[in-house]
């Protein structure tokens, strides 16, 4: 039976990497990767993934890409199946990074080398790197937008009664987001310029397990409830979207952005397609740009060169402590998006169309 080479193409990535009908393949089969990815619930986690796979194809691996939904057994159950299977690496983003332990010593012993992806797994000497974003200084553009929003929207208005929220605590990257945004926060509420007028502060008071948008949403009607029924909100520390869509469904509840009750200041992380077309509507103020492209691209590099027995690029080994270990890392640079110049940020560099933000 004869194939022609267009027909071969067509049948798409994975048969072009490997032999049809005994005819040689046109590039080379390299292997499975196993990707698992934390939930498709979120639209970031979509394009983390299909960023990897698209990019683990073209350098000539098979991509094993699974979602796990948030279920912390079901998302250690794809490691495993992986593992058994021989996958050449596995890349995580753990639901939670204290978990795998396990798993992945048993990786370990396999020769499956293990890419922490944008989320730190904790107490494993088995994570070979690590890629992410400079998570503080994420944290620390967040909180730099709300201190330039505040100035912007509430110029006339001293001390700004600000509210904050923190990511999961089973998620590592959560704390370096909060720390980030204290270090420029709490000299202002040292200094009676920001007040928090719930007195909520801390991960452990203000962190939102599993980022749930329902209770984020939940907790910012209790503290309007309790503490604002004489007073103004004026802002809030929002570390991701999805967060701060539940923020402002609760906020526009009780009347903001109506009438002379403006919309406090609200930022985010992630620049999902409602919170950017919130930002246009001038509801949210700003969310962090990180782009799941360039951070698929250095996680490829990272686990072809380790495969190819190189080393990796990496340009952080100091800060992140796993509890056993300082996994070596590849920082990624972020980018605070407002309404100023989101077209610039998303839309030149080809990240959303103009179309897919109508």
């Amino acid at each position: 039976m004869q194939v022609s080479r267009r027909a071969l193409l067509a049948l798409g990535g994975a048969a072009a990497a490997t032999s049809v009908f005994g005819l040689p393949a046109f590039a080379q089969d390299k292997g499975t990767i196993g990707i698992a990815m934390p939930t498709q619930s979120s639209a970031r986690w979509i394009s983390d993934g299909k960023s990897m796979v698209d990019q683990f194809t073209a350098a000539g691996y098979t991509a094993d890409l699974q979602y796990a939904e948030d279920d912390i057994p079901n998302q250690l159950a794809q490691i495993e199946n992986m593992i058994t299977n021989g996958v050449k690496a596995l890349v995580i983003a753990a639901i939670d990074g204290t978990t795998l332990s396990n798993a992945l010593d048993a990786a370990n012993k396999a020769g499956i080398k293990v890419i922490a992806y944008d989320r730190l797994i904790r107490d494993s000497g088995s994570v070979d790197y690590y890629a992410t974003f400079d998570n503080f200084k994420v944290g620390v553009q967040q909180a730099t937008s709300l201190v330039e929003g505040l100035k912007e929207r509430f110029a006339d208005t001293k001390p700004w009664n600000v509210e904050l929220f923190g990511g999961s605590p089973d998620d590592n990257n959560a704390f370096f987001f909060y720390d980030g945004a204290m270090s420029v926060l709490q000299p202002m509420i040292d200094s009676g310029e920001i007040v928090i007028p719930s007195g909520q502060t801390g991960m452990k008071v203000v962190g939102t397990l599993r980022w749930d948008a329902a209770v984020a949403q939940a907790r910012m009607d209790n503290l309007l409830s309790s503490n604002y029924g004489d007073k103004v909100l004026h802002g809030v520390l929002s570390p991701y979207d999805g967060l701060s869509i539940g923020i402002l469904s609760s906020v526009k509840g009780v009347g903001y952005g109506s009438g002379d009750l403006k919309m406090p200041i609200v930022t985010g992380q992630d620049c999902e397609i409602p919170s950017i077309k919130s930002i246009i509507a001038g509801e949210q103020y700003s969310s962090i740009f990180k782009d799941t492209r360039e951070l698929a691209k250095v996680t490829v590099k990272m686990v072809d060169a380790v495969l190819s027995g190189a080393e990796p690029e990496i340009n952080d080994t100091k800060t992140y402590d796993n509890g056993v270990k300082v996994v070596p890392s590849y920082l990624l640079e972020s980018q605070p998006v407002n309404v100023s110049n989101y077209e610039a940020v998303l839309v030149t560099s080809g990240y959303y169309t103009a179309d897919q933000l109508k």
